[in-house]
């Protein structure tokens, strides 16, 4: 059974830094890329954020492009984002996904995962 677990969402001021993590069962980081993605009340689920198994390149959403910082580890088979230099606008549930990589580089687009985990909250406010 595949399970994604997040956590490291909180209430922050703006300017802040957070570290989101997903500890990943049931599959291996080295065979599956890793997305991040967010949701904001009455807005559509974004990418953020993703990991390619094969090689370990991370790409990013231009909205968090010098700000988000993705890594794994793959001894632990745990993905964290890195957010530093939080904005009101990054204020969305943060999930992780999962989906089978080993021929093709991680995607943004959240049709294309298979495994989802349940979200961590992150509210950035003054």
């Amino acid at each position: 059974q595949v399970q994604l677990v997040e956590s490291g969402g909180d209430l922050v001021q703006p300017g802040a830094t957070l570290r989101l993590s997903c500890v990943v069962s049931g599959v291996s980081l080295d065979y599956y890329n890793i997305g991040w993605f967010r949701q904001a009340p009455g807005k559509e689920r974004e990418g953020v954020s993703c990991i390619s198994s094969s090689d370990g390149n991370t790409y990013y959403a231009d909205s968090v492009k010098g700000r988000f910082t993705l890594s794994r580890d793959t001894a632990k088979n745990t993905a964290y984002l890195q957010l530093d230099s939080l904005k009101p606008e990054d204020t969305a549930e943060y999930y992780c996904a999962a989906v089978w990589g080993v021929i093709r580089s991680c995607t943004l687009l959240t049709d294309k995962y298979d495994f989802w985990g349940q979200g961590t909250q992150v509210t950035v406010s003054s």
